[in-house]
């Protein structure tokens, strides 16, 4: 899945900074609604980090079952913040 391709299927743009707050909203209910029904394990974790770069994403436990999702999901996790952080520092 193409992260552009899944803000606009979500979001119906591209750029997530000029949705107005309740936009944003609708976009995260339909997210989470579709994360829910997704049976597809490559699908359901991409739809999963969309989600927590949002801030918006399931605890691990709840939203993985198997052990190896969630540790590709802390891996995901920790990959994001050290970019956060190093985008900080420049």
């Amino acid at each position: 899945m193409d992260f552009d391709q899944l803000l606009v299927r979500f979001f119906g743009t591209d750029d997530i900074a000029d949705l107005a707050p309740a936009q944003l909203a609708d976009g995260l209910d339909l997210l989470r609604v579709q994360f829910g029904l997704e049976r597809d394990g490559a699908r359901r974790f991409a739809l999963w980090c969309l989600a927590y770069m949002l801030g918006a994403a399931p605890d691990l436990d709840v939203a993985f079952k198997d052990e190896a999702d969630r540790e590709a999901a802390r891996n995901f996790m920790d990959a994001v913040d050290r970019e956060i952080v190093a985008a900080g520092d420049r």
